[in-house]
């Protein structure tokens, strides 16, 4: 997320030094907050960026556009775990090119580094983030916490397609490659067993199933 510093009026110099320390104090605390409160309650940051496209959240979709459209895009796949998590996680493809409008499936490689069962939550952005808007997932492992057992590893599929109406829009005419960002959070484990996720479990060509 960019952020944008404030300016401040004309004022003594001498006046102004002894402040620095206290905003550098101040910003760091609240960096060091939020991002507490991203680890604590994932479910609920991800909600707040689907609902406000905040920092370059997604849509999600139920059903594919009837249109797709001759203009192409290349779309990279990044991938990140948060300490406290012993997961390998990557992309199986760095990147893809898509027509818009175009309906594609990619997959996530996950792994389970622990001797036990681990959960994780996902948090995820597109960059640029106006093209966030129009990035549309209509299947994703995000949507849901993820359970993975002792050495398990997984492949985690990624349905998208990004929406024709991108071409209406003037600020993103020129743009030509899309970056999808995951980033896996350790979530506790639940007070009762949950259900494991029928998509994307498994490995080899069974966790590919539909």
């Amino acid at each position: 997320m960019d952020g944008e510093g404030a300016n401040g009026g004309a004022g003594n110099v001498e006046r102004r030094k002894p402040r620095h320390g206290l905003v550098a104090a101040a910003c760091v605390g609240f960096v060091a907050a939020m991002g507490a409160a991203a680890y604590a309650s994932v479910p609920l940051y991800t909600m707040f960026c689907s609902l406000t496209g905040f920092g370059g959240a997604t849509r999600v979709g139920t059903a594919a556009p009837e249109t797709v459209i001759d203009r192409s895009m290349k779309i990279r796949f990044d991938a990140n775990v948060a300490p406290g998590l012993p997961w390998e996680f990557k992309p199986e493809q760095r990147e893809v090119e898509v027509k818009v409008g175009e309906t594609k499936m990619v997959y996530y490689l996950a792994a389970n580094q622990a001797g036990a069962p681990t959960y994780g939550n996902a948090t995820y952005n597109v960059t640029p983030a106006q093209a966030g808007f129009y990035f549309v997932k209509m299947q994703c492992f995000c949507f849901n916490e993820q359970v993975l057992e002792g050495k398990e590893k997984v492949d985690m599929p990624v349905v998208f397609f990004i929406d024709p109406a991108i071409e209406q829009d003037e600020d993103l005419k020129s743009v030509k490659t899309i970056t999808l960002s995951y980033t896996f959070f350790p979530a506790k484990a639940p007070s009762q067993p949950v259900a494991r996720n029928a998509v994307g479990q498994g490995t080899g060509e069974a966790g590919k199933a539909m």
